[in-house]
């Protein structure tokens, strides 16, 4: 498409829509940029994009008269039912977004990851392996710097790895060469409107696809199934709990890979489940997925292994943040929902004084409650809006234990209360189950304030005598 003279609007002046202001604008389109925010709220970012001579549709009339444009970029997260959207959408106005456009543009050879967990890890790692077999790697999407910044130069020599969340894929018309599904499991359903709408959104990262190209699933997830139905190329699957044809399976301690190349079969180990320094079966899963991805792209299994036995994980992802007094402080931040929160506390086997809590997102805390009562979870810090819900889901748990349950007022009285109840031998987990919407402007943060918080509770208490174990 030639962008000259196009007006286009992009509706939402976040990172990843700055990088495509930039984009749009080099490109010679007329581009409004339209946010909720004033000038004054949006500060420096307002500055900074009025240098690049665009212009503005600001405040509570910010979605008004959409049918002017010729597209419209919208802010990944922002719900495509809104009326302004939905009439726009109706006169002809097409609605894209920044992933739509790189994936449109990009020349090198893609590699998208989404699922409601382990998105962040997977992706991380499997870029890890790839610049270690000495390709010529790029990682971006919902981690790291935007692309679109840089999609001019991408060359069909290189590799781009993505991570994708539900709110990129919704708008995409072309899939990534190889793209990965973690798993499947109710999340930003307050966005989404329901299930289905959740699900259609994460099946878009392998709608697109040819028949070249390669659809990772996870054995064990529900949905895998009908998504190997639906996939228009190859599939391969991993699995934690059985053996597969084609992909990475756990085998006793072992993992090992599965390849099928005239109807004949071999198995060949990766590396053992020890050497795995990440926290949690989850993460076993996360392995196994970039093991498989990692040999689509032809990576010797030496490499793998090198990499998978010393990686160590990304920030706020089961993060030992400090060890003092003989209790272990961890920041599980990216756990924003209770599955993911779960999947954190079953990582460990010492007594555990778990925070949760924040942003309601209309999920259930059912499963979560099961983890806590059944799990080594001896506390419960609640707090944020789930405060009393969580509290509530745990009580009607009729399995394993009930855990002391305290609300705290807010995060920070949340981690003091935590720290004060915990004695030598435990664990300190932020876990929360939520999103941080309302108390930070994302799990980056609050993983930050948890960390800065830990610091200054731990230095105080270094003088103080060990408290003794329960």
């Amino acid at each position: 498409m030639t962008w000259n003279g196009r007006e286009v609007a992009v509706i939402g002046l976040g990172l990843s829509n700055t990088a495509l202001i930039r984009y749009l604008v080099r490109q010679g389109a007329r581009v409004t940029g339209c946010d909720r925010l004033t000038a004054e709220r949006l500060g420096p970012r307002y500055e900074q994009l009025r240098a690049l001579g665009i212009r503005f549709q600001l405040g509570e009339g910010y979605l008004d008269d959409l049918d002017r444009f010729h597209m419209l970029f919208v802010t990944p997260g922002m719900r495509k039912d809104l009326p302004e959207l939905v009439a726009a959408r109706k006169k002809g106005v097409r609605i894209s977004s920044e992933t739509e456009l790189f994936l449109s543009l990009c020349r090198a050879r893609t590699i998208g990851i989404t699922g409601s967990s382990g998105k962040t890890t997977t992706t991380t790692l499997v870029g890890e392996i790839l610049a270690a077999a000495g390709y010529d790697v790029v990682v971006g999407g919902n981690i790291g710097r935007p692309l679109i910044d840089e999609v001019d130069r991408l060359h069909e020599g290189q590799w781009v790895v993505l991570e994708l969340s539900s709110f990129q894929l919704e708008t995409v018309t072309r899939s990534p060469n190889i793209a990965v599904v973690t798993n499947i499991a109710p999340n930003h359903l307050d966005v989404h409107g329901n299930m289905a709408a959740y699900v259609k959104a994460k099946k878009r990262i392998y709608r697109f696809q040819e028949p070249n190209d390669w659809l990772v699933l996870n054995h064990e997830d529900a949905w895998a199934d009908e998504m190997e139905l639906e996939a228009p190329g190859n599939v391969r699957r991993f699995s934690r709990a059985g053996s597969v044809v084609q992909g990475a399976f756990v085998d006793g301690e072992r993992i090992v890979l599965a390849r099928s190349a005239q109807r004949r079969r071999t198995l060949e180990q990766v590396c053992s489940v020890r050497d795995i320094r990440l926290l949690g079966e989850h993460n076993v899963e996360n392995v196994l997925a970039a093991v498989t991805v990692a040999d689509l792209c032809g990576v010797r299994l030496s490499t793998v292994r090198d990499v998978v036995s010393s990686f160590t994980g990304v920030r706020h992802r089961l993060e030992l943040v400090r060890e003092a007094m003989g209790v272990k402080y961890y920041n599980d931040s990216i756990a924003t929902t209770p599955e993911r929160a779960a999947a954190g506390i079953r990582a460990f086997s010492q007594p555990v004084i778990l925070i949760a809590g924040g942003y309601d997102k209309g999920l259930g805390f059912e499963e979560l409650a099961v983890a806590i009562c059944e799990g080594p979870v001896k506390a419960v810090i609640t707090m944020g809006d789930t405060a009393e819900s969580i509290a509530e889901a745990i009580r009607a748990c009729g399995r394993g234990r009930q855990p002391q349950v305290e609300r705290a007022p807010d995060f920070d009285a949340a981690v003091r209360r935590a720290h004060a109840l915990a004695a030598a031998g435990d664990v300190v987990l932020l876990s929360p189950g939520c999103a941080s919407y309302g108390m930070f402007r994302n799990f980056e943060e609050r993983g930050e304030r948890f960390q800065q918080l830990v610091l200054e509770l731990t230095e105080q208490a270094v003088s103080a005598p060990p408290r003794p174990s329960d």
